[in-house]
């Protein structure tokens, strides 16, 4: 049974001094369920991530903290250990090195490090792998490139896809909605507007 107290002191805790840490979780979309949670990480300096806010989206087993938090990348992001395909993520503590010491906060602090420092050698997305082993100086272009169109959210930016999305005949509300949800992914956003 999800411990709800824990998990309600953990989001206070992380959310405490999101400024510092550049980590934060929030309840998914405005909701009420502590079992679907939004992570947020800040890329870290000096790395092609720097600048970008990265959406995580985190389901919490019945089981937590006994069992780890099933996590996945929402923002799309070019990295070894992350899959460009589907935002699946190869760390250790999401797996079988979890412990019930550690807390979400812990987890999103590991992702922001991973970010910092891959691990090609034990690869989520081998492509990416591959591409960070052999031709590094592409590697790091394609992941400022994709932290730019996917991890950057300009409000012209924004305005303008809004505008496109209205204009195929989507509610504005709906569209603003649906595109924060997406961290202003326009395509993913069309995909779940026509999905509705």
């Amino acid at each position: 049974m999800l411990d709800v107290s824990r998990v309600q002191k953990e989001l206070a805790e992380c959310n405490r001094d999101k400024a510092i840490s550049g980590v934060s979780i929030d309840l998914c979309e405005g909701g009420s369920d502590l079992c679907h949670l939004m992570g947020t990480i800040s890329g870290p300096v000096a790395t092609p991530y720097e600048g970008g806010i990265f959406k995580i989206d985190i389901r919490l087993p019945g089981g937590y903290p006994f069992e780890p938090p099933k996590m996945q990348f929402i923002t799309k992001v070019w990295h070894p250990n992350i899959s460009s395909q589907n935002g699946a993520i190869c760390l250790d503590i999401l797996k079988d090195q979890w412990s019930p010491a550690l807390t979400l906060k812990t987890a999103l602090l590991s992702l922001q490090a991973l970010l910092s420092a891959p691990e090609p050698d034990d690869p989520q997305d081998a492509v990416v792998a591959q591409q960070y082993l052999r031709d590094y100086t592409t590697f790091i272009a394609t992941a400022r490139y994709w932290t730019e169109a996917f991890a950057k959210r300009t409000s012209v930016g924004i305005e303008e896809k809004v505008q496109k999305l209205v204009e195929m005949g989507f509610p504005e509300e709906l569209v603003r909605s649906t595109l924060k949800s997406v961290n202003g992914d326009e395509n993913m956003a069309l995909e779940k507007l026509c999905s509705c």
